[in-house]
């Protein structure tokens, strides 16, 4: 008897599932907020990495709706991202990590403000990648900032940074055409009615006034930054001064500690010293009285001999 033929293999499944954008990947939990064991302690770079990426692509799932997104309509925002850590491999709470993210923020500007003041001369002020943790703690910054991590923070501000100038320009460029497109309805209207044609006039006006207010609000942002920039390179002056009266007085007390020590070490050898003394003193003594009680008994025998 022949065998029967096998059975026909089911069609393959379209290759445009596994082509999706990265803005609309969903993380699908695997497991109910009930049943997750978060985990505690300090946060590894790959954890931290991940959640980077994961605010990187909530940032832009909430930038660019459309009909296929996955999220949820009363799903918090933290919520997304734990689940995205937690389909990665960085099993932290939604709490964690909006806390992790608002350190992140903090400690990278207190960087980029430091090394966006820090002078020519870098004697006194080096970069904060050439430090050491003691002196990244001297100069009041984070200790434990990694290159990686701070190249991804920087990626991910710029593309929030660039989305926002973006929606910034659209609404100018929508407004930009209703001023041209009266135009020609202006020109059918002066053959009708003559005094509506100093309405142009007031057009320009304000498009004038517009960018007399645009370049006086430039002069004021950059006059801002240049103060901005002296008062951070004051208060970086003043904080080296500070972090060097600090050292100084660090070594002072040092030396102070060294000094008593070494008295402390001469007030024990002097009464070491003086024990030896009072216990050779006691010892001689002690030889000179069996010394004498041998003398005395001899003196008695020799009597009692005699008589």
């Amino acid at each position: 008897m022949s065998n029967p033929p096998p059975p026909p293999q089911p069609p393959p499944l379209p290759s445009t599932l596994h082509h999706q954008p990265p803005y609309i990947t969903t993380p699908t939990a695997t497991t109910t907020a009930s049943n997750r064991e978060y985990r505690k302690g300090n946060w590894t770079i790959q954890e931290t990495l991940t959640l980077i990426t994961a605010k990187r692509l909530d940032d832009e799932r909430r930038t660019r709706p459309s009909t296929s997104s996955p999220s949820k309509p009363g799903e918090p925002r933290w919520k997304w991202v734990e689940n995205y850590c937690w389909d990665h491999g960085c099993f932290r709470s939604q709490n964690q990590c909006n806390d992790k993210w608002d350190n992140l923020l903090r400690d990278y500007k207190k960087i980029r403000h430091y090394q966006s003041s820090q002078p020519q001369s870098s004697d006194h002020f080096p970069s904060y990648w050439s430090m050491e943790r003691q002196q990244r703690k001297l100069h009041n910054l984070p200790t434990n900032m990694s290159p990686e991590v701070f190249e991804a923070l920087t990626d991910v501000l710029q593309r929030k940074y660039n989305t926002h100038e973006q929606q910034q320009q659209q609404p100018q460029q929508l407004k930009q055409p209703s001023i041209s497109q009266p135009t020609e309805q202006q020109a059918a209207r002066t053959d009708q009615q003559a005094p509506e044609i100093e309405a142009p006039i007031t057009v320009s006006e304000e498009s004038d006034s517009s960018e007399t207010k645009s370049s006086e609000n430039l002069d004021s942002e950059s006059t801002k930054r240049k103060k901005v920039r002296k008062i951070g390179s004051s208060i970086m002056r003043s904080a080296s001064v500070l972090a060097q009266t600090l050292k100084s007085c660090e070594e002072k007390k040092e030396k102070r500690h060294q000094e008593v020590m070494e008295l402390e070490q001469r007030r024990l050898q002097i009464e070491e010293t003086r024990n030896e003394v009072n216990r050779k003193g006691i010892t001689d003594l002690v030889a000179a009285m069996t010394n004498l009680s041998g003398a005395i008994q001899s003196l008695i025998a020799n009597h009692y001999d005699q008589t």
